[in-house]
């Protein structure tokens, strides 16, 4: 393998930090190059058939699609961070899935257009981390001491909600003791902790305000307060 990686990516894409997080775990030297998604430049759309980050440049060769790239990551370099056991990696990788699913509902939750649509969208989000409360142990990550991929997902998602809670306490994680905790663990962490900049906040409330969405209006009624 050629050093240093090339991790293409956008400041505030979750999936981008997936990567980031796997490549800080297995401490591979590597340099990340920003691209504006809304305006990408010729060479990125050369590599990125899809058109979306992260992409991961391995020796000039392009690996795109976050979990291809996780996988590519823990198969090629140690420490491993999926379960050894098969049956056990099968249902880490489910778990990613869900992760995915909870990423869709959080654009739900942030895109809805009126207060009732937002809070159907939070009580959807809130079934989610009951879901994840059934399937979690003593912690302090999600297969216990050993830090997974499926940790390296949820870092991401739960970041959202350290913006999300300067809004409102919408009661997310109001009944799911195990998933607080989880989340305040993986937030401490150097490698979930350093996939952003120091930015990240500002950056995404730039964002979400920009949005003509219930929780942007909200955001917004909270800055005339203030």
């Amino acid at each position: 393998m050629f050093q240093p990686l090339i991790l293409v990516s956008h400041h505030l894409c979750p999936y981008v930090q997936r990567a980031a997080i796997l490549l800080a775990e297995k401490r591979v030297p590597s340099e990340r190059r920003y691209v504006d998604l809304a305006s990408p430049p010729d060479w990125f759309l050369a590599i990125s058939p899809l058109r979306k980050v992260p992409v991961l440049l391995v020796d000039d060769r392009p690996i795109f699609e976050s979990a291809v790239i996780c996988e590519y990551l823990d198969e090629t370099i140690g420490p491993r961070l999926h379960p050894a056991d098969p049956l056990e990696r099968a249902r880490h990788r489910s778990w990613m899935e869900f992760g995915s699913a909870v990423l869709d509902n959080i654009w739900r939750f942030y895109t809805a257009d009126d207060a009732r649509t937002l809070r159907h969208h939070i009580d959807d989000l809130t079934d989610r981390m009951s879901q994840l409360e059934s399937e979690l142990g003593s912690g302090p990550y999600f297969a216990g001491a050993q830090f997974s991929i499926v940790d390296a997902v949820f870092g991401p998602i739960f970041r959202y909600f350290d913006v999300f809670d300067t809004v409102a306490d919408f009661g997310v994680f109001r009944h799911t003791p195990k998933v607080r905790a989880w989340r305040q663990n993986l937030g401490e962490r150097d490698s979930v902790r350093d996939a952003v900049d120091a930015h990240y906040p500002e950056r995404l409330r730039e964002f979400l305000l920009q949005r003509n969405s219930a929780l942007a209006e909200r955001m917004r009624r909270m800055q005339a307060v203030t």
